[in-house]
């Protein structure tokens, strides 16, 4: 998340937040919500419903009358009730944001089903990853059959990697 926050911070210019609508995925304590939301974006928090109690106190602690937009926070559980909760033909993000979300094995199919249903032919997804196990190339390999993927940052003393994403066919040079 420090990472992520990091690089949208000094690079406010190339990737204005401004006025987006932003979805962080598996939210965690909400850093990068915080983050974009003080960058002027309209931001979506999301994760499990045991972790919203936590994310929504950190979010308004940290955001509360110092933001153009007051972040909401949302349950999200990966590949769940998508279209009801985030229906295709009323939901748009300009940017997902995920750190450190390829984790939790047993869910990967579940992730990747997630990043797929958000993400529209505009949509931009930025996502810092800590790689621990090869069990993360393999994710990486399969997320590539369905996005195109840059590194835009390397930190390879903490095995971290911060990637810019787009559709198949989508991502300008």
């Amino acid at each position: 998340a420090l990472v992520l926050c990091y690089f949208l911070e000094t690079n406010s210019k190339q990737y204005n937040l401004v006025d987006k609508n932003v979805i962080e995925i598996g939210a965690g304590t909400g850093l990068v919500s915080i983050v974009a939301s003080l960058l002027g974006a309209l931001v979506t928090a999301t994760d499990l419903p045991e972790l919203l109690g936590n994310l929504q106190h950190n979010i308004l602690q940290n955001t509360k009358l110092k933001c153009k937009h007051q972040p909401h926070v949302k349950e999200l559980s990966w590949g769940i009730d998508l279209e009801k909760n985030f229906p295709r033909s009323s939901c748009h993000f300009d940017y997902i944001m995920a750190a450190d979300v390829v984790y939790h094995h047993p869910f990967l199919d579940e992730l990747l089903l997630t990043f797929d249903h958000l993400c529209k032919n505009d949509t931009v997804i930025l996502w810092a990853m800590k790689f621990r196990l090869d069990k993360e190339n393999q994710f990486v390999g399969r997320f590539q059959t369905l996005f195109d993927l840059q590194v835009i940052s390397n930190f390879p003393s903490l095995n971290i990697t911060l990637y810019k994403a787009m559709r198949k066919g989508k991502m300008k040079a």
